[in-house]
């Protein structure tokens, strides 16, 4: 069987197998909490491996191993900030948030604050945020079907989105979870066993070190230096980068929607430590794609085509049957990344369309329910599928980076303040959500849309976590401290409910 043929099959057995899991998970669907929450029912095991199903991204299965191989050790700051960022949810929101009863996190917003003005425009966010997260998820898909076998970068575009649509809709949440909980388990398989016969070939050559082979750009000596070279913007890229990776977990829409499947907070902690546990044993493996890219697949620096490196390895490294069937693996674990996470986005976007527009008077009537939900699937995932289609790819870690850095710029000073802070008052929620979305957004499209140089304009701007999330702290403390005549009435009994153990409340009761 040709190449092509094998990366086929892989695609298929990914596609028929996510289908079916989903159409099993179908019985359990039936009403709108299932679709939206999962009825808050799921355990902490179940939900941490759809959570790592859902969170191990384009940018995490393909993006790293490329980012290590072209920029080195520094890079490695990606999954450290991606898995610690847990770690700051688990501290500061996790609990918390689960007991706020919400659905979406513009629930959250319009709860603690009574604000439709915060509602609204949390929703515009979680909307830009979503979508900005799903193109790198469909252009990857079209990059790893082109790369794998042979078709057009379209197709793959738009194959996943149509997949994703299929699932979402017919069962929501619920039937979502069982599927990114196999997926998780398929991403982490296909990434170890290839890397393992990989690391056998490696040995088996006498361990060569970068340094020994010739290289086509980057010299082997800077690729082992951490922060660049160690200057200003060296130091200033790593340390937004931190910023970004370690506070923007906690404002992505599709992370947060999953603490509210939990049936209470302390349900909410214990899944957010089994995640650690999950994300720590998969990020070990990406970087051993990198460093092996180093020695046998220098090549792709100088063509430009990094993120195809964990596709293109085994092949390189492996000849043969042997060679094709590990990639085939790693093909499938690549497709099951793009619709999990694709997934995860779509119902959390969806959810805040459902209820902020097309629940709304929609064609001279009102959807409700499941119909305004399914709707919203529809424009959650046409959007980005379109965006995908016409834009030009861009760098799959570097698209997720700056959704990131957009969601540490504004979800994670309103949640950290809306949930540790009396003071917070409407008009400073808005100020600093305007402040930190702007200066973050203005960042995204600048970046996106100019290539990039090596001017402090151009650094600041290509991670502009470390100025924009404090801006939008300060901003959101000074205007609620001048505004604290609009503080909610309510709010002492709002905190108490955030922060009391469920046994607690049930005792009292």
């Amino acid at each position: 069987m040709s190449s092509p043929a094998w990366g086929i099959v892989a695609v298929a057995v990914v596609t028929i197998a996510t289908l079916a899991i989903g159409t099993w998970g179908l019985r359990f669907s039936r009403t709108t909490s299932d679709f939206m929450v999962a009825s808050r029912s799921v355990g902490p095991r179940l939900n941490a491996s759809a959570i790592g199903g859902e969170y191990l991204s384009a940018a995490s299965f393909l993006g790293i191993a490329g980012l290590v191989l072209v920029r080195g050790t520094e890079m490695l700051w990606y999954p450290v900030g991606w898995t610690a960022g847990y770690l700051v949810l688990l501290v500061l929101v996790a609990a918390p948030l689960r007991r706020s009863g919400a659905y979406t996190l513009s629930d959250f917003a319009e709860a603690r604050l009574h604000s439709r003005r915060v509602r609204s425009l949390c929703s515009l966010i979680v909307v830009l945020v979503g979508w900005l997260y799903l193109l790198p998820q469909f252009q990857g898909a079209g990059i790893t079907l082109q790369s794998t076998i042979g078709v057009p970068r379209w197709v793959g575009e738009l194959i996943v989105p149509v997949i994703v649509l299929a699932n979402v809709v017919s069962g929501g949440m619920r039937s979502i979870t069982f599927v990114q909980a196999f997926q998780y388990w398929l991403k982490l398989t296909a990434l170890l066993v290839p890397v393992l016969a990989l690391l056998i070939v490696w040995v088996g050559d006498g361990s060569p070190h970068p340094a020994d082979v010739p290289t086509s750009g980057l010299g082997a000596t800077d690729w082992a230096l951490p922060l660049a070279s160690g200057d200003g913007q060296g130091l200033y890229l790593t340390y937004s980068l931190i910023v970004a990776t370690f506070l923007g977990t906690m404002g992505l829409p599709h992370v947060v929607v999953r603490f509210y499947t939990n049936p209470d907070g302390r349900a909410a902690r214990r899944t957010t430590l089994v995640v650690l546990g999950l994300l720590g044993l998969f990020y070990l493996l990406p970087p051993l794609y990198g460093a092996l890219g180093r020695v046998y697949a220098d090549a792709l620096v100088a063509s430009g085509r990094t993120d195809v490196l964990v596709l293109e390895l085994p092949r390189l490294m492996v000849p043969g049957l042997a060679g094709e069937l590990l990639t085939a693996l790693v093909t499938a674990g690549a497709f099951a990344a793009f619709l999990s996470t694709s997934s995860g986005l779509a119902i959390a976007v969806a959810g805040v369309l459902g209820q902020d527009v097309t629940g709304r008077p929609f064609g001279g009537r009102r959807l409700s329910g499941v119909a305004a939900f399914r709707a919203g699937c529809v424009i959650a995932v046409a959007v980005p599928c379109a965006l995908a289609l016409l834009v030009p790819g861009v760098g799959v870690a570097r698209a997720v980076g700056l959704a990131f850095a957009v969601a540490a710029s504004t979800f994670c000073p309103l949640l950290v303040l809306g949930i540790w802070w009396r003071g917070l008052t409407p008009p400073g929620a808005l100020a600093g959500l305007l402040v930190g979305g702007a200066g973050s957004g203005a960042a995204v499209v600048w970046t996106l849309s100019t290539p990039p140089g090596g001017s402090w304009s151009s650094v600041l701007l290509e991670q502009p976590a470390a100025w924009s999330v404090p801006a939008a702290f300060v901003t959101m403390w000074a205007v609620s401290l001048a505004t604290r005549d609009r503080r909610p009435v309510d709010v002492h009994r709002f905190m108490v409910r955030l922060h009391t153990p469920e046994q607690v409340q049930l005792d009292r009761g």
